[in-house]
């Protein structure tokens, strides 16, 4: 059955989605087509972290509507939850070396700029 939401990508959410959480368990399992119980059973995992209301209401950010794209994408591809949560942990880990290797070379370039040498301490 297709997926109404089609966030799936081949890799991990973009960064910088909203992680306010704006909808119940109800809407999410309409849009992302995966069923509530799947959804509880995600975030038993870990997988996924939900917000939650005072009254413990679970609210699901656009963060972890592609989230749980993703983790529907590696289903799909034949991973079970223990391995797509290895993937998700390297998946984010590479993300943020990816950005500090960034925010080097920005400093790297600032400091060319100025007529600094890599060596200099």
């Amino acid at each position: 059955m297709p997926r109404p939401f089609d966030g799936s990508s081949p890799g991990p959410a973009p960064h910088g989605l909203d992680r306010r959480g704006l909808y119940g368990i109800s809407v999410t399992a309409e849009l992302t087509g995966v069923a509530p119980p799947n959804l509880r059973a995600y975030e038993a995992k870990g997988l996924i972290e939900p917000t939650r209301t005072e009254g413990g209401t679970r609210r699901y950010s656009e963060h972890d509507l592609h989230r749980i794209a993703r983790i529907s994408g590696l289903l799909d591809e034949g991973l079970n939850l223990r391995g797509i949560g290895y993937v998700l942990e390297l998946e984010a880990e590479t993300q943020r070396l990816r950005q500090e290797i960034e925010e080097l070379r920005a400093r790297l370039g600032r400091g060319a700029a100025r007529g600094g040498s890599r060596d200099e301490r």
